[in-house]
């Protein structure tokens, strides 16, 4: 099969189609429906409701909050954008079109590696078979360590960048994630299992929904011969040190997205770390990470990508009666 070449920027809303005013639709979502559409929890939530006057919920007959359609879509472009580094004070008064607007800015510090305009036109006009080929056959010629580095790090931002500039649906953006995330899973099923230490378990706090970061240092792991514990999102502290005891974990790896409160991630971090083993180490990375601004004992910062192996050689270096 070839891939089929299409315009990637040429359409920047469904074609002959009516707009739908999503204010104007009269539909509402409860606070869990918006915490799971926006991946924004409903501590942040509350918080901004109380300190910024936005969102501002309605009330249903038993008192819940509920939220029109087009403040959840506001809210998803300020989570977006705080992704690319907008603190949300500073945006959650804008309208939803300057929203856009400020999203349609090129992103000068981290741009667009060329090439990956494909990979976009695929995604908008749905070609699914030939998005996964094209994306098999960057990881096939690339390596699973250069792909994750050099094609899916900046087609992630390169995805994200372009929803906020309306060239991608929300559902387009789902679509993509779930084709790299079987993608990803499938290479690291192929990679041969060492089982080296350190024995690092994934995961995620709770109201942090996003893994294809996880994954993407899943994979790194997992090409270094470490053994990897991958729980998924969302693991209530207690359970994520019962797993610790249960698979005797040397590292325990956690992400955070930007959008992610830092003051919890500040105390969950602490409580996590007061709860393991002092031989147990802690890994925290992902955007949400360049927003602690104060270091947290017993805990190290992963500045990015890169920093996954550099760790590994580390533990494995002071470890040596491990190492082999």
């Amino acid at each position: 099969m070839s891939p089929i070449i299409v315009n990637s920027m040429s359409r920047t809303k469904v074609d002959c189609e009516p707009e739908f005013n999503v204010e104007d639709s009269g539909l509402t979502l409860n606070i869990s429906a918006v915490e799971r559409d926006t991946g924004l929890s409903k501590d942040i939530l509350r918080m901004w409701e109380r300190r910024y006057g936005f969102p501002t919920p309605q009330r249903d007959a038993n008192g819940e909050r509920t939220y029109s359609l087009g403040q959840v879509e506001k809210l998803q472009l300020i989570k977006r954008l705080m992704e690319r580094g907008h603190r949300p004070g500073k945006i959650i008064s804008l309208s939803a079109n300057d929203l856009k607007a400020l999203g349609a800015r090129p992103n000068r510090a981290l741009p667009t590696p060329p090439g990956l305009e494909v990979f976009l036109g695929l995604i908008q006009e749905h070609q699914l078979p030939e998005l996964r080929w094209c994306l098999t056959q960057a990881l096939m010629k690339q390596g699973l360590q250069i792909f994750v580095h050099e094609t899916m790090a900046p087609l992630n931002r390169a995805v994200g960048d372009a929803w906020l500039r309306g060239e991608l649906a929300v559902f387009e953006e789902h679509l993509y994630t779930e084709q790299v995330d079987g993608l990803l899973r499938n290479a690291i099923a192929s990679v041969r299992l060492q089982g080296r230490p350190p024995r690092v378990l994934l995961t995620t706090f709770p109201n942090e929904q996003h893994t294809l970061g996880l994954l993407m240092v899943e994979a790194l792991l997992s090409l270094e011969g470490a053994y990897c514990i991958s729980l998924g999102a969302q693991t209530p502290l207690a359970e994520i040190n019962r797993a610790v005891g249960a698979h005797k974990a040397d590292v325990v790896a956690v992400s955070f997205s930007a959008a992610f409160n830092k003051k919890q991630a500040a105390t969950r971090l602490t409580e996590l770390r007061a709860m393991l083993p002092s031989k147990t180490l802690i890994w925290a990375g992902g955007a949400g990470i360049g927003r602690l601004s104060d270091s947290i004992a017993g805990v190290e910062l992963l500045s990015g990508l890169d920093s996954v192996i550099d760790k590994v050689k580390d533990w494995r270096s002071l470890n040596t009666s491990f190492a082999d």
